[in-house]
């Protein structure tokens, strides 16, 4: 996970967080997390990426429409970054109190 841009984890999160969810409604739920558009440019390629690595599996809905699960070792991936942000997190939760 280390080796993943802040937008491919947040690929990442997005598509842990929907039921094979397809390019179009992860396009839609990181424009509105960002406010801004998210550029086909942008998120394509960085798809493919995750799904390289290992991260996430492609599916073809139809000849035109893809979905995207996330794989075993994508979870395990976003655990360990949980934890590690927890590590921080949770101490600057308990000194805000």
């Amino acid at each position: 996970m280390y080796d993943l841009t802040g937008f491919q984890r947040d690929l990442l999160y997005t598509i842990a967080g929907q039921d094979e969810p397809h390019g179009l409604a992860i396009k839609q739920e990181l424009e509105e997390y960002y406010e801004g558009e998210i550029h086909h440019g942008r998120l394509y390629p960085n798809l493919d990426e995750i799904v390289d690595k290992g991260l996430v599996e492609k599916g073809e809905l139809d000849r035109r429409t893809n979905y995207y699960t996330i794989t075993a070792r994508g979870h395990r991936e976003l655990e360990a970054r949980r934890k590690w942000e927890d590590q921080y997190v949770s101490d600057f939760r308990s000194e805000s109190k």
